[in-house]
């Protein structure tokens, strides 16, 4: 953000230059323009002709170093002792204008972070999670999803297996939404059974069902959630029944029956925390061993460089795809690597978790140059003036490394939370500097942008959490206002352009902002709850005792 000093400027002639100046350096920083060309842009600072005013785009610290040009810049030496007691005079009033530069610089920004009413923001969060609930409410009861442009319903199957009210159930505990909450428990218990004859993905129900009852239980103490998560885990057990231990994709929660026997690292090793949970929670050591060889065979089957590739066949244990990436498909299996590390305290996880993200940053990493003029501009991501290395993650071929994409999206923009988690702070900042750079092109992140021409690849948004998630971990881990800030640019966003009279729709392109009629369950497992944490008071939920499932659903830690 450009804040602007305005000085008055005395008419005085400069005794060298003979030109007017004023208190500070201005003969020097009119001479230094004129040679330079610079249009009084020096290093972040720009200086005005009319009425003189001093526009700061960097911190102070730069803006001290900036005042005073390198010596040649002023000309020829100089001689007399006249003239060097007069640049003395005019170095230290340099120096006092540099001082009331900062100030103003340190006024301005604190001015700014007391912008961010924390409490206000967390209360219209919790607002727009029940004007979104209420939709649900009137328009979806006992269906899995709201349509919140025709006002109707989805269900993923044949019969419903309310995925909205398991999946928004810690959430609205969260929120203090006591009554509702209750009245939520009654109805699953009521409500909800899996004796269906009913095919099903594994990981989609791993994910939202199993790992919403998982924390829910955790949360209440009510242990018919428990009940009905073990029955859930065990109809879901047939899928690791293969050749490799890799899970088919898909089951029949009556019959057991199973297909889909080309799956992907994300469906396959994103499962061990619930299903390691549920073994710990029932002690039975079936439901951890299971889902923990799924997660080692795909780890095992690592390329020599020790990259994975996106899709792999469950019986022969081949590669069918060596596309390499952070992205959906892939992303989870990463954040699972490390996540079952700190929650089992399970070294082999640990081991494969450090493996891996040597590879990642090796080989996915992708430094850019860009230009970073910040007039105007909301995402001042990594160097103050000039062009400066943004960091984005890209696409490579798993077995030689070699760069096939420069694609990154809203889901790969999960991972600055996993830096972050990792303890790599550096590089989880730097990546959510880019990831907001995608959401500020158009006021909300695309699905899939081409980093390398900033061409949006897929233009849709279905609500999706990432940046958020991100965002709530590096506030968390830094408590640096500008995240509190970027949480607030986004949540105002999310509201202009997704909010209906009876929900929230996703997005069919966010370049016009054209609705969809889709409200999934995790608008209220992820988008909401990342969002109110963010703002809400560090005692709602502490982030050290928990670890988040990829439907962000807090499992507690041993």
């Amino acid at each position: 953000m450009s804040q602007t000093v305005r000085v008055a400027w005395p008419k005085k002639v400069d005794p060298i230059w003979n030109e007017p100046v004023s208190t500070g350096n201005a003969g020097a920083l009119a001479r230094y323009e004129r040679e330079a060309g610079n249009s009084y842009i020096m290093k972040g600072v720009e200086i005005e002709h009319a009425a003189h005013p001093v526009r700061a785009r960097a911190p102070a610290l730069p803006v001290l170093a900036c005042l005073f040009p390198p010596h040649d810049s002023l000309g020829k030496a100089v001689r007399t002792l006249k003239e060097k007691l007069w640049l003395r005079m005019m170095t230290t009033r340099t120096m006092l204008l540099a001082l009331v530069v900062v100030c103003v610089l340190s006024t301005s920004t604190a001015n700014a972070q007391q912008q961010v009413n924390k409490p206000q923001l967390a209360a219209q969060v919790r607002a727009e999670f029940i004007h979104a609930w209420n939709g649900y409410r009137k328009y979806a009861w006992g269906h899995d999803d709201l349509k919140p442009l025709s006002k109707t319903y989805h269900d993923w199957y044949a019969q419903s297996l309310l995925m909205t009210p398991v999946d928004a159930l810690d959430t609205m505990i969260l929120m203090g939404l006591k009554d509702e909450a209750r009245h939520m428990r009654e109805y699953i218990d009521q409500n909800l059974s899996f004796d269906k004859d009913i095919e099903v993905q594994n990981f989609e129900i791993t994910i939202r069902l199993l790992g919403g009852l998982l924390s829910n239980y955790q949360l209440t103490g009510d242990r018919r959630l428990l009940v009905l998560a073990e029955d859930l885990g065990t109809r879901l057990l047939p899928v690791f029944d293969s050749p490799t231990g890799l899970p088919y994709r898909y089951v029949n929660l009556k019959t057991g029956k199973i297909r889909g026997n080309v799956t992907n690292p994300a469906e396959a090793g994103t499962l061990l925390i619930e299903f390691g949970t549920l073994s710990k929670l029932t002690h039975k050591p079936v439901f951890y061993d299971k889902a923990k060889r799924a997660l080692v065979e795909i780890y095992k089957r690592h390329s020599p460089i020790g990259l994975v590739g996106t899709w792999i066949n469950v019986e022969t244990g081949e590669w069918t795809d060596t596309d390499s990436h952070i992205s959906g498909a892939i992303d989870s299996y990463y954040e699972y690597l490390l996540k079952c590390w700190l929650l089992f305290g399970d070294e082999d996880c640990r081991r494969m978790w450090r493996d891996s993200i040597a590879a990642i940053n090796k080989y996915l990493a992708d430094a850019t140059l860009a230009e970073r003029h910040l007039v105007g501009k909301k995402f001042p991501a990594g160097g103050l003036w000039g062009t400066s290395a943004e960091l984005w993650y890209g696409h490579a071929d798993m077995n030689t490394g070699r760069r096939t994409a420069t694609i990154y999206g809203a889901l790969d923009a999960f991972f600055p939370a996993v830096l972050a988690l990792s303890g790599d702070l550096d590089r989880a900042q730097r990546l959510q500097d880019s990831s907001f750079k995608m959401w500020s092109m158009y006021g909300i992140e695309p699905e899939e942008l081409n980093y390398k021409s900033m061409q949006i690849d897929s233009p849709g948004y279905p609500l999706r959490p990432e940046i958020i998630e991100s965002t709530y971990y590096l506030y968390h881990y830094t408590r640096k206002p500008k995240y509190l800030r970027m949480g607030q640019t986004m949540f105002e966003d999310f509201v202009k352009y997704c909010r209906t009279d009876e929900g929230y729709a996703a997005l069919k392109s966010v370049v016009t902002k054209e609705k969809t009629d889709s409200m999934q369950s995790f608008l209220f497992a992820e988008t909401f709850k990342y969002f109110y944490l963010l703002f809400a008071r560090p005692k709602t939920l502490d982030f050290d005792k928990v670890i988040f499932n990829t439907e962000a659903h807090p499992i507690r830690r041993k």
